[in-house]
């Protein structure tokens, strides 16, 4: 098809948050040595990378390509308000933390609700598919965070899953291709592949 374009979707590597298990959503926190060290493999070459505005998206890419990145407040990852920084054990005994284990679309204390995440996410990813077609763009790169992957595949992947039901690793991604027009009119890419970013491990 003449409008076909192709969007890659590249979570950040490791931190040290992520590696203490810890919420963190808004916290600017860098790649820990190990994330760096873990995603210092050549990847494939887009024409446009936009990133969140966050460090460890705005260190991944820069570990990638030499471009210029624009930067997308609107893909933050979800915003945990009083639970940044905190690990499920600090918080299981909450009863507000309860409650959302039990029902994801209720709002986080002094963060998101899983709709105003859902409607920033959407905004920033069609503002993408606006300036492609402005542009004339074909390949794009959005490097975010795992929530903000799981929500735009949950919304524009081929396969119907919810959120719950996709997975997104750090320094792994997906590349979605399917018409441009389609895209910004809601419907779904044609296809869909993983695309990894660190090398295997032997075995």
């Amino acid at each position: 098809m003449d409008d076909c374009v192709a969007i890659g979707l590249f979570r950040h590597g490791v931190t040290k948050a992520n590696s203490k298990k810890q919420f963190c959503g808004w916290t600017d926190v860098p790649l820990s040595e190990e994330g760096r060290a873990a995603l210092k493999v050549p990847a494939a070459d887009y024409e446009w990378i936009v990133t969140s505005d966050l460090l460890r998206c705005r260190q991944t890419a820069s570990l990638f390509w030499p471009h210029p990145q624009t930067l997308s407040c609107k893909l933050r990852e979800f915003h945990f308000g009083e639970w940044e920084g905190k690990t499920h054990l600090e918080l299981e005994h909450s009863p507000s933390y309860q409650r959302w284990l039990q029902d994801y679309f209720l709002p986080v204390p002094g963060g998101d609700s899983y709709a105003s995440f859902a409607k920033r996410v959407e905004e920033g990813f069609r503002d993408v598919l606006d300036t492609m077609e402005k542009r004339n763009i074909r390949r794009a790169a959005l490097v975010t965070h795992g929530g903000v992957i799981r929500h735009l595949l949950s919304v524009w992947a081929p396969e119907a899953k919810s959120f719950e039901e996709w997975t997104s690793e750090n320094g792994q991604g997906y590349e979605l291709s399917g018409s441009l027009a389609d895209m910004r009119r809601g419907k779904r890419c044609t296809s869909l592949q993983a695309v990894p970013l660190m090398a295997k491990k032997n075995g």
